[in-house]
């Protein structure tokens, strides 16, 4: 895949679904509040499993044009929409913690993205808005760090995709060294998990 192709996806996507971006992020944003207040405690990863399977079917479904998008990144981001709606559902009472400093600075990162993105020169429809599949990505490490119970696959996918990020050169897309250091982080959750003592 070519960087040229890379951004006539993103200007196609943009263009097309700029309306419902909007109004996923003022769900998301308002899901992810509730769950902070303790409102509605499973409702960020809810919302988090709708965004991540409209970003499968619109953004790499409909819209994408490459191999790598419809054999890697379609299943990876079905997987991990899917695995949220069922975390949502299977750890309901899971409380979120208030965001940590680490939490917050990638918060920041998270909402400059598009501000970096216009300020390398990129302008719309041609570049990275916040629902679009690395910021989301970025957003889901972000927000599922602060639950206490964490399935590991699903913390995989995200690290996966997450690490992708190196490719900011290569397509240059460097807003999404972002997406690289919210993998970064993504790895250190999924090592800790991972060396958590078994229960029972």
């Amino acid at each position: 895949m070519d960087a040229q192709a890379f951004w006539n996806v993103i200007g196609n996507y943009n263009e097309k679904t700029w309306i419902i971006q909007i109004t996923l992020l003022i769900f998301v944003l308002f899901a992810v509040i509730l769950s902070y207040m303790g409102k509605v405690k499973w409702a960020a990863k809810f919302a988090l499993g709708i965004v991540n399977l409209f970003i499968a079917i619109a953004f790499f479904a409909w819209y994408g044009t490459e191999p790598v998008q419809k054999y890697f990144a379609l299943p990876l981001y079905l997987a991990c929409g899917g695995l949220f709606l069922y975390e949502s559902w299977h750890n309901k009472d899971d409380a979120i913690i208030k965001p940590n400093i680490i939490q917050k600075i990638l918060l920041v990162l998270y909402f400059l993205y598009p501000f970096i993105s216009m300020l390398l020169g990129n302008s719309f429809p041609q570049m990275v808005t916040y629902i679009m599949p690395c910021p989301v990505i970025s957003l889901s490490i972000i927000i599922y760090a602060g639950y206490k119970r964490k399935n590991k696959v699903l913390l995989a996918l995200l690290a996966t995709w997450g690490l992708t990020g190196i490719k900011s050169i290569i397509f240059n897309a460097y807003e999404d060294m972002i997406l690289l250091i919210c993998g970064l982080y993504g790895v250190v959750l999924f090592v800790n998990e991972m060396k958590k003592p078994k229960k029972g």
